[in-house]
């Protein structure tokens, strides 16, 4: 008599399992795990959510009010929306919902717990800060000198500021205007740029096209990271293609590989945390930019 069929670390007998997001399989219920689950994404971002909602509508700024700071993907969001036939008053309110609805899609169809330890999230915050470090010191690698010409003085040599990860609708002029922009971008880009953009590359070119998977893999994650980089310069707002800023092979080299780490990052430490270091990289970029740089 066959004794009962084992389960394989693959999966039940013997059939190959896989995660919704991340390409590494931690141990179960440790802080690396619970922290690459759906719905930890969703109560990390929240706060990030709230925060940009309420600096680009309530805050009492004139940079504010005037410029209507909107991070590019945001804007993108709100339009397919629109196309779709939502109202505009539900428009403006629809993104942070999409992310919200595609995150709990996806912890549904993870068959993982639905508790949030909030003593994680501190961690998380630490984490996301970290892992923005190296974005920082690799910007800084791709920053080439600029000439400065001092009125009346001698030709000096500077530092230019760090490339921002973060396209707005439009320009942003405060230090507060950028950090609501970076924020928004760490929370839509990624949700554009890595979790949908991704996801519909592979289907086109492994599904479609028939490419192996680790080719697909690859050839996605850098047309992902190249787009990302690309639309910080020119951008498809209202049907109309715009510049964002002068194209410049340095920045979008270093954006091309900051969207290949994001992708990394996406693939081993889920959503929530590569948001969350995103939008860290921009706040600290923006604050480095305004006490170090000349704008």
């Amino acid at each position: 008599m066959a004794g009962p069929k084992k389960k394989t670390k693959n999966g039940k007998n013997g059939k190959r399992s896989y995660s919704t997001s991340q390409l590494l399989n931690f141990a179960s219920d440790s802080y690396l795990e619970r922290t690459t689950r759906p719905l930890y994404a969703i109560v990390f971002l929240l706060p990030f959510i709230v925060f940009y909602e309420i600096g680009t509508f309530l805050i009492n700024t004139d940079v504010l009010n005037q410029s209507q700071v909107r991070v590019v993907a945001f804007v993108w969001l709100q339009r397919l929306l629109q196309y779709l036939g939502t109202s505009d008053r539900i428009a403006w309110i629809a993104p942070p919902l999409v992310v919200i609805v595609i995150l709990i899609g996806l912890q549904v169809a993870s068959r993982k717990p639905w508790y949030f330890c909030f003593g994680d999230y501190t961690p998380m915050v630490l984490e996301c800060t970290l892992l923005a470090i190296p974005l920082i010191v690799l910007s800084l690698f791709f920053n080439s000198p600029a000439v400065v010409v001092p009125e009346g003085g001698e030709p000096t040599t500077a530092l230019a500021a760090i490339p921002a990860l973060a396209a707005g609708s439009e320009a942003a002029h405060s230090l507060l205007a950028d950090v609501v922009t970076g924020v928004g971008a760490g929370i839509y880009e990624e949700l554009v740029f890595r979790l949908i953009l991704i996801c519909v590359l592979m289907v086109l070119f492994q599904d479609l096209i028939g490419l192996n998977h680790h080719n697909a893999i690859v050839l996605s994650v850098l047309v992902s990271a190249a787009l990302f980089s690309a639309h910080h310069h020119i951008v498809l707002v209202g049907g109309q293609l715009g510049r964002t800023a002068p194209f410049n092979w340095t920045e979008f080299g270093f954006r091309t590989v900051a969207g290949v780490y994001f992708a990394a990052l996406f693939a081993i430490r889920g959503f929530g945390i590569t948001a969350g270091t995103h939008a860290f990289y921009d706040i600290i970029a923006t604050a480095i930019n305004a006490f170090f740089f000349t704008r």
